[in-house]
């Protein structure tokens, strides 16, 4: 019938029980699982809610089997802190801001993944933004941010001028000199001697020849890649056939393969990074010559791919999410105005040894 729903051989007019329709929809909402609490958390590990307080904030001075009892409640409940409430308590955003350049094609992922980490591992989200400007102009917008409460502390990957006349020498920021305006490294990120590691290494392989496809010369740790490269095989009385100037780029490397001269006798090629030693082993595999028993092919970066490439690539691996829980800490020890842990950031690192590197060759090049 029309206007009515035929139920169990009976006729109900849907507009003649509103408040039984109102109860029925009631009914068929789903229940929503209330929120742990702190006082929940606490129930749960059989301590205070002020002890479970004070490991949310970080103040530590708890036992190990406190702070066990703890996290194994947070987890069994999933509890998640209320940033919102808590904001309007204290007064304060729980959040952090990282601050690189506006305009940059190179973002440093593994660092901020361990920043991020950290920070969240606190209960503060992480917002990364890109300021504008020259250093002076990033300077003030930091002072605005903190000033306005937007961030409780500010990291920053990029120079924002003098601190003492920003005057944040006392507020929860802290500048990691280790890039430019341009994001390009120039501090400990652009070590090179990790060169050195890997000519030793080759050396142990049999090999004397060899060739660096280098990066560009605009960025301080191609220049002492490039720098510590020669010194290396200067020192270990080998011979540099060539370097060659390369931009980072695959096809830089790929050029590279393709020019050299098969009478070279160059057994090893050491590259700038991951992308420049994909591009080598694809020039050299396009010439019919076999990597790594032609020629041994090494990268510099550990870049995922290199773990999956044909084949897979020898590499360097640098500890750069260290780095950004090194740097996370002491922001927020600063935060919490406890004593600010000395910061002394540091990259372990380790030849990663795969399939494009082997014996030096005896003879010629197989074409």
């Amino acid at each position: 019938m029309r206007g009515g729903e035929r139920r169990q051989g009976t006729t109900v007019d849907a507009d003649a029980r509103p408040e039984r329709a109102e109860r029925d929809v009631k009914r068929s909402k789903p229940s929503r699982k209330k929120r742990p609490t702190i006082l929940d958390v606490a129930a749960h590990a059989g301590v205070s809610h002020q002890t479970v307080s004070r490991f949310l904030q970080g103040n530590g001075g708890l036992k190990p089997q406190t702070v066990a009892r703890i996290e194994q409640a947070v987890a069994d409940l999933d509890y998640r802190p209320n940033l919102v409430a808590r904001s309007m308590r204290t007064r304060k955003s729980h959040r952090i801001t990282v601050v690189l350049p506006a305009m940059t094609t190179f973002v440093p992922s593994q660092i901020l993944r361990g920043a991020s980490a950290e920070a969240q591992a606190a209960g503060y989200m992480l917002d990364i933004v890109g300021l504008e400007g020259d250093e002076r102009a990033r300077g003030d917008r930091v002072r605005a941010l903190l000033d306005s409460g937007q961030a409780d502390g500010v990291l920053t990957f990029t120079p924002i001028g003098d601190i003492e006349r920003l005057g944040l020498e006392h507020t929860p920021t802290v500048v990691v000199g280790e890039y430019d305006d341009q994001m390009r490294s120039h501090g400990i990120t652009s070590d090179g001697e990790p060169a050195a590691m890997i000519i030793d290494y080759l050396v142990s392989l049999g090999h004397r020849r060899f060739v660096h496809v280098a990066g560009s010369t605009d960025w301080m740790s191609a220049r002492k890649r490039r720098e510590v490269y020669l010194r290396t095989v200067a020192e270990r009385g080998l011979e540099n056939y060539a370097v060659v100037d390369g931009d980072w780029s695959v096809r830089s490397g790929y050029d590279a393969a393709q020019s050299l001269s098969a009478d070279s006798g160059v057994t090893a090629v050491l590259a700038a990074n991951d992308d420049v030693a994909m591009g080598v082993i694809r020039g050299f595999q396009d010439r019919g010559w076999r990597v790594p028993e032609d020629v041994s092919v090494f990268g510099w970066d550990n870049q995922e791919f290199t773990e999956y490439f044909n084949p897979s690539i020898s590499t360097v691996d640098l500890d750069r999410e260290a780095m950004g829980r090194q740097a996370m800490k002491a922001l927020l020890a600063r935060v919490r105005q406890e004593a600010e842990p000395e910061l002394h950031l540091s990259l372990n690192s380790r030849l990663v040894l795969r399939e494009s590197t082997g014996p030096a060759r005896t003879g010629e090049v197989n074409r």
